[in-house]
């Protein structure tokens, strides 16, 4: 029963950390789109690059926090896991 808890823990949290990449990936390619159109038009040139900058910034940051806490979620249920019964 145990190691089908680990397996599951290991499963899980790959999984996580494997849907928040490919959701990143997805979430920046769309958003790309209209900053392209944006930083095409000279006028805006400049402020759309700083927004999309921005965002990207803001992006990753976002999905990172999401592995770390996906990381220490792991963490825990490891330590849970291993606890003797």
């Amino acid at each position: 029963m145990k190691s089908k808890l680990i397996s599951l823990q290991k499963v899980v949290e790959q999984s996580i950390e494997d849907g928040a990449t490919t959701v990143e990936q997805v979430h920046s390619s769309i958003a790309s789109m209209p900053f392209d159109v944006l930083e095409r038009i000279d006028a805006l040139q400049k402020p759309a690059s700083k927004a999309r900058e921005i965002h990207d910034e803001t992006v990753g940051n976002i999905y990172e926090t999401i592995r770390l806490l996906n990381d220490r979620a792991g963490e825990i249920a490891r330590k849970l896991l291993d606890a003797p019964e």
